[in-house]
């Protein structure tokens, strides 16, 4: 059996246990919270270790004069607390098993009436769960363990990745010596489609905004883990780092490590020889180490999604697939969009070739794609098919390919991009996290970055996607959710990736004067 039916057999599995649980195990609405009436509200008694609650921030003593359900739509309730019965037989008992709450402080009411504040202003968001004692909650705790476990395994690897991938990479394109020319073309292709591909992504997810409303049953962020600084000068001084050994080991340090990596590269290959081959050689030994170590890794990618939809499912039902389906329709129209519309027009304006006969030719190495998940897999298939059926030279494809196979990753840049902001979306409609355009702009850049060092083996995107996470300072486990419905997006933005490398091929080779791409097909 291929590997990507295993994976989806595994899903399949996942979501029937996980329908089972939720079927047949009782499960009563939990917050982790007690409190009791106070003047104009409720006052907080106690809140119980690991709870929602304590998740939320809440600690004895707080005043809230009301609860406000489905904050901000058609539906949006809110319900007056005058003692503990409101909150639990009132509030709680009635919500799903992921739906967020929105506690009003005392007082605001009245301060609202004056014109003086926001009447929801310092509202607390808290996630109902099901009750810790409960059947469901003892039977679901093996496979939330397991879920956990292979997220951390998942983090283990941001670092390596990142700091290996992109010193290999910068390093191999500062020393093209003679192929200066062919691989400044090359270069710029792929940052230009890949640049486009992010934009895509970007304008689509904030247009859809898949993640407003959604109910993913995650926890929200409190006021100290909100959105951090993202203006221009912020960022710049983020960037650089005071300790590069203190941010090697800080999964949130992305963008020094990244800073570091690009450096480190480009002067690799201004040092002399023998220590210019040594060390870029010692760098691609790690990567290939890393890689290796990726690759086997994921290879518990089907086991991984098994624990992780039993636990997504039995504690929340299917209500956060309602938000993955528009997530996934989302990051699936922009990937047709690339692929059909702006793709074509570089194939049509730069290449002169129609597209469809294009698209007619890379057919082979398309369909491999779709069913190998990885570009890396499927770069023999690419050099065959773009050499005999695309007609282009082999001192095109020898370069354009392999290096295509590496750094450009259109398909992947877009996912990342549509991913990072849908889960921002989210934080942001729950909690105190802020996606500003600050914010935007460095998932894109970070998105681009990222698609460079993703290796082209299945699933390496969303490992890539984690550290664009970790430099907006968004919680990891988000990501964990999205690996649910990863495969067949995984799938996909592997064909548009693949096809965006035959294109380049074509696309350089004219501009180095080629007549074979598809010539004798066209004439």
């Amino acid at each position: 059996m291929s590997f990507h039916w295993k994976v989806l057999l595994w899903m399949a599995a996942g979501a029937l246990v996980g329908l089972l649980m939720q079927t047949f195990l009782s499960a009563p609405a939990y917050s982790g919270l007690d409190v009791t009436g106070a003047d104009g509200g409720v006052a907080v008694t106690g809140v119980a270790k690991g709870s929602p609650a304590a998740k939320a921030g809440l600690a004895q003593g707080q005043q809230f004069e009301a609860a406000v359900v489905s904050r901000g739509s058609e539906a949006e309730e809110r319900v007056e607390l005058r003692s503990a019965i409101d909150l639990a037989d009132g509030v709680v008992k009635d919500r799903s098993n992921g739906e967020v709450l929105w506690l009003v402080p005392a007082g605001n009411s009245a301060a609202a009436a004056e014109g003086n504040v926001d009447p929801m202003a310092g509202a607390v968001a808290l996630t109902v769960t099901f009750a810790p004692d409960s059947p469901r909650a003892r039977a679901v705790a093996p496979f939330s363990f397991a879920a956990d476990i292979f997220l951390a395994l998942l983090k283990m690897l941001i670092v390596p990745i990142v700091l290996t991938s992109i010193i290999t990479g910068v390093a191999s394109v500062g020393s093209m010596g003679d192929l200066k020319r062919l691989g400044g073309k090359t270069f710029a292709y792929y940052m230009a489609t890949s640049v486009l591909a992010i934009i895509v992504g970007q304008l689509l997810v904030n247009i859809i905004r898949p993640g407003d409303g959604a109910t993913l049953g995650l926890s929200p962020l409190t006021a100290a883990g909100a959105s951090p600084d993202a203006s221009f000068i912020e960022v710049i001084k983020r960037m650089i780092p005071s300790n590069i050994a203190a941010s090697l080991t800080d999964n949130g340090a992305m963008l020094s490590i990244i800073f570091f990596a690009l450096i480190f590269g480009f002067f690799i290959t201004r040092t002399s020889e023998p220590h210019q081959t040594r060390v870029k050689e010692l760098f691609e030994s790690l990567f290939e180490v890393v890689m290796t170590m990726a690759e086997g890794i994921l290879k518990l990618l089907p086991y991984g999604v098994f624990a992780l939809l039993v636990k997504v499912v039995a504690s929340t039902g299917f209500a956060p697939f309602k938000a993955l389906l528009l997530y996934m329709f989302t990051v699936a129209l922009a990937l047709v969009i690339h692929a059909t519309v702006t793709l074509p027009v570089l194939l049509r304006s730069i290449g002169k070739i129609r597209p469809m006969d294009w698209f007619r030719a890379m057919s082979p190495a398309l369909m491999t794609a779709f069913s190998t998940s990885s570009s890396s897999m499927t770069l023999p298939v690419t050099l065959k098919t773009v050499e005999e059926r695309g007609r282009v030279s082999n001192r095109v494809t020898s370069f354009t390919l392999p290096l295509g196979a590496t750094i450009n990753m259109d398909g992947t840049a877009l996912y990342e991009c549509i991913g990072v902001i849908f889960l921002a979306q989210y934080y942001a409609a729950v909690g105190d996290f802020e996606l500003t355009l600050g914010a935007q702009a460095l998932v894109v850049v970070l998105a681009l970055l990222a698609s460079v060092g993703a290796a082209g083996i299945p699933s390496a995107g969303l490992v890539m996607m984690l550290t664009i996470l970790s430099a907006l300072e968004l919680p990891l486990e988000g990501a964990a959710l999205l690996l649910a419905v990863d495969r067949p997006l995984d799938m996909m933005r592997t064909v548009v990736n693949v096809w965006s490398d035959s294109c380049a091929a074509a696309v350089v080779a004219r501009t180095e004067g080629e007549e074979g791409p598809l010539a004798p097909a066209t004439a």
